[in-house]
């Protein structure tokens, strides 16, 4: 059982620790929680700053519904960063929502978002509570874009990137990332066309032209991304695609031919055996946890470009250090539901539960984005 309001799940990881860091700044109470209570201790007295100032406790939990339902039981929100959601994030969803918590996770896995709607969604609305997955950098700000986009009368059609920029290939992406960017080759990764949920062609790339930067950007679906989901039942919306793409071109074009191989090899083995393949993917792009980002070296841009019938709109999100951001994310999330102040309840994305103008704000304030629409 909690003694504090809010659960850091999986808190010996470099997501988990930022998000501590982050709840720390704002003197928020917490529980530090994983499977091996030494690890988080040990990674928390090197990595988290400010912890001498902390309130906080650690538990260990074994990752199992009815062992993390009784741990999380006495808190109030679950911030889950146990990934590949797509494999272990349905636990932590179940668990806080027996144990009567909020959830919030840093997932844009598609096929896992769409589990949690199905599986979830209802009952989560009926207990009050809120539940947004895919609360992140990635993709809370293409969808704060967005929603700066659908403030022109008339949209209903959404076309979003996210650019990424930063250090040589895998040096900067924690391995629950790349982890997960991986385990989505075994999914369909759809877009929202005319109302409908539609597959990406398999391995399919696009080159992105922006004058923000000088050379186009070769950018792949990633899964689809969170936001065709979020906005897939949205009366405002009729068309949704989202894409990602690294500046770092070599990155790209290696993930979008492991993406053809493993149609063409790897799709119709037993699980067991894609199991081994995806770890070895894993273990040779990225060697361990990353060190902690510099502004002078991540920076990002999420665009979206809102169309209608006769009208057309650019949205522009420049942003730094996208895991800090994510950390500054949630814990903005977590002030507004300790005050119970969310828009509904049940399945939702946090631009819609909180606002993306109280996001946005959030992240300017203290330097890490800012929005321009034309």
């Amino acid at each position: 059982m909690s003694r504090y309001p809010v659960v850091v799940y999986g808190a010996s990881g470099y997501t988990g620790m930022l998000i501590i860091d982050w709840l720390i700044d704002q003197g928020i109470p917490f529980t530090a929680m994983g499977r091996d209570a030494d690890r988080i201790k040990r990674n928390m007295s090197e990595r988290v700053v400010r912890l001498e100032s902390a309130e906080y406790e650690i538990v260990e939990c074994e990752h199992d519904v009815n062992a993390l339902a009784a741990a999380f039981s006495g808190a109030r929100i679950v911030c889950n960063t146990v990934g590949p959601f797509v494999n272990f994030g349905l636990v932590g969803v179940e668990a806080a929502l027996r144990a009567g918590c909020h959830y919030l996770d840093t997932t844009g896995e598609q096929a896992y978002v769409l589990r949690t709607r199905e599986r979830f969604g209802a009952e989560f609305a009926e207990a009050n509570l809120v539940c947004a997955p895919s609360t992140s950098y990635m993709y809370t700000l293409a969808e704060i874009a967005a929603e700066l986009a659908l403030e022109a009368p008339g949209v209903d059609m959404l076309e979003t990137t996210t650019i990424c920029r930063g250090p040589r290939a895998g040096s900067g992406v924690t391995v629950g990332s790349t982890a997960s960017i991986f385990e989505l080759f075994r999914n369909d990764q759809f877009h929202l066309w005319d109302n409908e949920m539609v597959a990406h062609e398999p391995g399919k790339g696009y080159e992105i032209s922006s004058y923000e930067y000088l050379t186009p950007i070769f950018a792949l679906p990633w899964g689809g991304t969170s936001l065709p989901a979020f906005y897939q039942h949205d009366p405002r919306v009729r068309y949704c695609n989202s894409l990602v793409g690294f500046y770092d071109m070599q990155i790209m074009h290696r993930v979008a031919a492991l993406w053809k191989q493993w149609e063409a090899e790897y799709k119709h083995l037993p699980t067991e055996q894609q199991d081994t393949v995806l770890a070895q993917l894993v273990d040779s792009t990225t060697p361990g946890m990353p060190p902690r980002e510099r502004t002078t070296v991540q920076r990002s841009t999420d665009i979206a470009i809102g169309h209608g019938a006769l009208t057309s709109i650019r949205a522009t999100v420049h942003s730094v250090t996208p895991y800090i951001t994510t950390g500054a994310l949630q814990a903005a999330c977590v002030i507004r539901l300790l005050n119970d102040d969310f828009a509904k309840p049940g399945f939702t994305s946090a631009s819609k539960a909180f606002g993306h103008r109280y996001l946005l704000g959030f992240l300017e304030q203290r330097g890490l984005a800012g929005a321009s629409v034309r």
